[in-house]
């Protein structure tokens, strides 16, 4: 009896103890992962978030660029990470289209747990001015003249590019694809009406359309731009598949205990909420859009299947 007395108190000890170690997540700084440069829109969002974040963590968190292999590489290290809650990715919509056109060393859907969905930032197709009026009338000519309207993107397998051979399943038309190394080129060639069409992250190109220096034909995202109320969304236009625009989430290494997962989900919708998180990400042109982790999860699984149609239906590379 003694024995068994010593046994199970030993046991209650080790649950209590792994109990107390869970309850007083984090006891040191987390690192949230960026898989691209300072400066881009993942990095804004993360920035203007963790310092409200950690205030309510009681914890330091310290954001990590780490650029290379459209954000693959920075993927991978918190995929590899210790299960702990302690490292961090700020995800994005290149996590679901990376794994169609790379051999990656890692499954981002089952290695790294979805934590929230935090935001998005809409994105437009824009033409030059005297480019067709409306979507409709850009369909029509495409239509009738196969390949010779082309859009720029800013690189093979960027998600500008996909956009474009989203719009050729979608409508059943053809418009030939221009590559640029970067955007800044594309735009500036586009208003010099070297091409036709491009489709990009709305921040960059809202103050050339106010300017009527590009015409805005279509929004991509939920709803309509708060800078440019008049332009329609792709769904308002009948035209499916592009009513998610360029996604950031937080995930972290899969088996990360649910707790912690619940935790880091609270406080992550509770710094979006912050009227001084929102200004900034509202000016940056980024909507914040928190949901449930498991919503998340199959938001990533969806994701993943529609750009791996979208790069098999156009026989896409990174190359």
């Amino acid at each position: 009896m003694k024995f068994t007395s010593f046994c199970l108190a030993a046991a209650l000890s080790v649950c209590s103890g792994s109990a107390a170690s869970q309850a007083a997540y984090p006891d040191k700084p987390i690192r949230i992962v960026i898989g691209f440069p300072p400066g881009t829109t993942g990095d804004v969002i993360a920035r203007a978030m963790a310092p409200k974040m950690s205030e309510a963590l009681g914890q330091q968190i310290v954001i990590e660029n780490k650029p290379g292999a459209g954000s693959s590489i920075g993927a991978e290290a918190v995929a590899k990470a210790p299960a702990d809650g302690y490292t961090l990715l700020l995800s994005t919509i290149a996590n679901t289209i990376n794994p169609s056109l790379y051999k990656l060393p890692f499954d981002f859907e089952k290695d790294l747990a979805p934590i929230s969905l935090l935001a998005e930032a809409p994105a437009l197709l824009v033409a030059h001015p005297s480019a067709s009026a409306t979507l409709r009338e850009l369909i029509a000519a495409a239509k009738a003249r196969p390949g010779e309207i082309q859009y720029a993107s800013s690189g093979n397998g960027t998600v500008t590019h996909l956009y474009g051979e989203l719009f050729n399943l979608a409508t059943g038309a053809k418009i030939g694809h221009v590559p640029y190394k970067g955007s800044s080129q594309a735009v500036t060639d586009l208003i010099a009406g070297r091409v036709a069409l491009l489709f990009t992250p709305a921040s960059t190109v809202v103050p050339h359309v106010q300017a009527g220096r590009l015409k805005a034909l279509a929004t991509i995202g939920r709803q309509r731009l708060a800078a440019l109320p008049e332009v329609p969304t792709f769904a308002e236009a009948g035209i499916t598949g592009f009513e998610s625009a360029l996604w950031f989430g937080l995930n972290a290494p899969a088996g990360t205990p649910r707790a912690v997962i619940e935790r880091l989900n609270r406080e992550a919708h509770r710094a979006l909420a912050l009227p001084e998180v929102n200004k900034i990400l509202v000016s940056s042109s980024i909507e914040p859009i928190p949901g449930t982790a498991e919503n998340f999860g199959a938001f990533i699984h969806s994701d993943i299947e529609r750009w791996a149609r979208v790069v098999k239906a156009g026989g896409i590379s990174n190359q």
